[in-house]
């Protein structure tokens, strides 16, 4: 007993110095969620329940900017066209993006060279790639109504219509992502062993069923990640809309993101921007909790 006593001593302290290593590695990431994520939400719903121009001292309201949220008819309707772009935008960046995942982990030549020209789009700028869709998209000396000039179309206002414009930035923001959930997927598909496939193979298995029976099922956590993380970024979309449209025309494509921005630093109604904030993030939470909860269901 004497004998094993300063053993477990050792052991102890050994293990508490592990601990407090681990915890000192935690700690820079852990002051950095607190400071730049906890903190700044925090803070919007302090700032939520108040009156506040910047200009002027804040005024406790308590929940006023959420009554009034809720029968403002413009957030409602900014709600729906961002709904409306993430229906659309999030299953289409989906099927491309493991699209061309499936087609660069291909062992054919030149593969590495066509991963690198998916990429490029995602390493720009968002403000450098809007501009340049905004140029391509105008009306008169735009590339894309010069394309459809040599097929006999009349030139479009790709832009400028209201039934057309949402479309276009949707084709925008699936050309500055698809490279990077490109290459989230293919390191999924790179995970996958071969034998799978050469025990398909084997059994008679066709290049589709495979596909289905194998690559799905094995990509689902890469799958989660990829829609989780895009339907994020669908309810956040702020750059390339304010870039080429301001949310317009006829406020078309007035995204949430957008009216926030529209009624923080336009009308500087700060507390109840920062109302809506609040708001689309419960929102977010909440849709992002539910594909969680599904996911788990199907495995």
């Amino acid at each position: 007993m004497s004998t094993n006593a300063p053993r477990r001593q050792r052991l102890s302290s050994r293990n508490l110095r592990e601990r407090i290593t681990g915890y000192g590695f935690l700690f820079p990431d852990v002051l950095g969620l607190l400071v730049f994520v906890v903190g700044p939400i925090g803070f919007a719903f302090y700032i939520s329940l108040h009156s506040w121009t910047a200009l002027s001292p804040m005024r406790w309201i308590g929940f006023a900017n959420y009554t009034r949220l809720w029968s403002d008819v413009r957030f409602w309707d900014s709600l729906q066209i961002t709904a409306l772009y993430t229906i659309i935008y999030v299953p289409l960046l989906l099927a491309i993006s493991l699209g061309l995942a499936v087609l660069v982990n291909q062992r054919l030549p030149f593969m590495p060279v066509f991963r690198a020209i998916f990429f490029v789009p995602v390493v720009l700028s968002l403000v450098v790639s809007s501009l340049m869709w905004r140029y391509i998209f105008d009306e008169r000396i735009g590339l894309l109504n010069y394309l459809i000039g040599l097929l006999g179309i009349p030139p479009q206002s790709w832009l400028g219509s209201v039934e057309l414009a949402l479309p276009s930035i949707i084709v925008v923001s699936l050309w500055i992502q698809m490279g990077y959930f490109m290459t989230i997927f293919l390191a999924g598909l790179q995970d996958i062993p071969r034998e799978y496939y050469e025990a398909a193979m084997i059994d008679g298995a066709s290049s589709s069923t495979a596909f289905l029976r194998i690559t799905l099922p094995l990509l689902k956590p890469t799958t989660l990640f990829v829609l989780v993380i895009s339907l994020i970024n669908s309810f956040q979309v702020f750059d390339q809309v304010w870039v080429m449209t301001r949310g317009g025309p006829a406020s078309a494509t007035r995204v949430t993101v957008i009216y926030i921005y529209q009624q923080a630093f336009q009308h500087l109604n700060l507390g109840y921007a920062s109302a809506m904030a609040f708001a689309l993030f419960v929102i977010i939470l909440v849709v992002s909790l539910i594909q969680f909860r599904l996911f788990r269901t199907r495995a």
